[in-house]
């Protein structure tokens, strides 16, 4: 099998060396476990996919597809044995289409150098993981990644017009339209949107594009209770405001963001939440938007508002919510859980991390997208200290325990992969199993692509 690819790919893009081939066995989650790869291979157009899938498929050697590694949730980890299909060379934007509002583009582009290229013609893609400097596209469809902005535009699959994937055949299945409205036939492009690289490989997808909004202004808001601030985000979505970014941030992440930063937020030494939001509606619609966001605020009992139409200001206030996890990492090594509740019920999640906190002995600082619900209580331990991580391991799935009690998700944007895979099943149920399997028994009978990852076949 390796000859046979080294003569369709050169022996340049076949990589064994296992000190190579290590550095690809794993993503950003540290608690998902991960094998060693028989090859690495980094294919650079979609024929070079098409002949790795057929030649793993002849030998029977499992593929597990890869963008940049930028994941949370272990989907592209490797397993013994496998041939880890490295997407990144496929980096062509193919086509923007300006006056049809939608690009061509490969898996292997950059999400923020795709952003800034259909910017150029006075358009937008909304999706926006933290990690937009370096993850992928191919990565975001494959986990159906979110981010800041999914309050108002939506998490990744809500761009997808159509999608081109290869199948565990070799074949070449293309999905969806170019067209504003198409309903013919299953809606097959969002079923492999999210699916983790267990159905087939997406060599290139076709997006739908917005508009480029207006300079946003921002409002940050900070409350000495996480229930007012709690209260604040749910009377928001009551009254039909939809900004284009509500974040949340609890007294943890906040002191670990002033520390790192060296600044002083404004929110006091009593804050317990700071809600920052904006509007990109822009001029007075903004300005309107953003002082009924303070008002709303303000009747939940805010101990501070503050907000501003300049961009730098703006972009100072946000550049605490970014920098978080980053922030944490003075005080040991991180692991970021995600789950999605109710919007009603954001100050009771956090509460309960508190509590987690408490009990485990370790930092748990909660950060999310208050928008929409997704948080992401961060856990910080000492990789060196088996009992801490003992420790970091239990909360991590308290916390996936109370977010299903508090009617919930277990994964709002990270995805599944092979950390969550028994909360998967226990979320969604025997009925809902079998249709997953029957599904991917379906289209891949020989368990060929990321076998082992968000469920198991048995």
């Amino acid at each position: 099998m390796l000859t046979k690819l080294r003569a369709e790919l050169g022996k340049d893009a076949v990589l064994t060396d296992a000190d190579v081939t290590g550095s690809y066995s794993r993503d950003m989650m540290p608690l998902a476990p991960s094998g060693r790869p028989l090859a690495v291979v980094l294919p650079s157009d979609v024929e070079g996919v098409q002949a790795v899938v057929r030649a793993c498929a002849e030998a029977k050697v499992p593929i597990v597809p890869r963008g940049a590694g930028s994941g949370l949730s272990g989907a592209a980890n490797a397993i013994d044995g496998c041939v880890v299909l490295v997407m990144t060379k496929l980096d062509q934007i193919v086509e923007i289409d300006a006056g049809n509002r939608l690009a061509v583009v490969q898996p292997g582009v950059v999400n923020l150098d795709f952003r800034n290229a259909v910017e150029k013609h006075g358009l937008f893609y909304p999706p926006d993981p933290s990690s937009y400097d370096w993850c992928t596209i191919g990565g975001n469809l494959s986990t159906n990644a979110g981010g800041l902005c999914c309050v108002k535009y939506g998490v990744t699959t809500d761009s997808v017009l159509g999608l081109e994937v290869v199948l565990a055949d070799g074949s070449l299945l293309k999905t969806g339209r170019r067209t504003v409205k198409g309903v013919a036939g299953y809606d097959l492009a969002r079923l492999f949107v999210g699916s983790e690289g267990t159905l087939g490989v997406i060599t290139q997808a076709t997006v739908a594009l917005k508009p480029l909004p207006q300079a946003p202004g921002t409002l940050v808001a900070g409350f000495d209770t996480t229930e007012a601030a709690g209260t604040a985000v749910a009377r928001t979505v009551r009254e039909g405001l939809v900004p284009s970014l509500m974040e949340i941030m609890d007294a943890s992440s906040i002191k670990a963001a002033e520390t790192y930063l060296r600044t002083d937020l404004g929110a006091g030494s009593d804050c317990q939440a700071l809600l920052l939001c904006q509007s990109d509606a822009g001029g007075e619609v903004a300005r309107r938007e953003l002082a009924a966001l303070e008002q709303i605020c303000n009747d939940c009992g805010a101990t501070m508002t503050y907000a501003t139409d300049d961009l730098e200001e703006g972009r100072m206030l946000m550049q605490a919510r970014r920098v978080v996890l980053t922030a944490l990492e003075q005080y040991g090594v991180w692991l970021t859980d995600d789950v999605s509740v109710p919007r009603t019920r954001i100050a009771e999640l956090i509460a309960g991390c508190q509590r987690i906190s408490e009990e485990v002995g370790l930092r748990i600082a909660v950060v999310g997208h208050a928008g929409d619900g997704n948080m992401h209580p961060t856990i910080v331990y000492q990789p060196d200290d088996e009992d801490e991580f003992a420790r970091a391991r239990r909360a991590f799935d308290e916390i996936l325990d109370m977010g299903l009690k508090l009617g919930g998700t277990v994964t709002g944007e990270h995805g599944v992969g092979k950390i969550k895979k028994e909360w998967l099943e226990r979320e969604i149920g025997p009925v809902g199993m079998r249709v997953h399997r029957q599904i991917k028994q379906a289209l891949d009978p020989e368990n060929l692509f990321n076998p082992g990852s968000m469920f198991s076949m048995t």
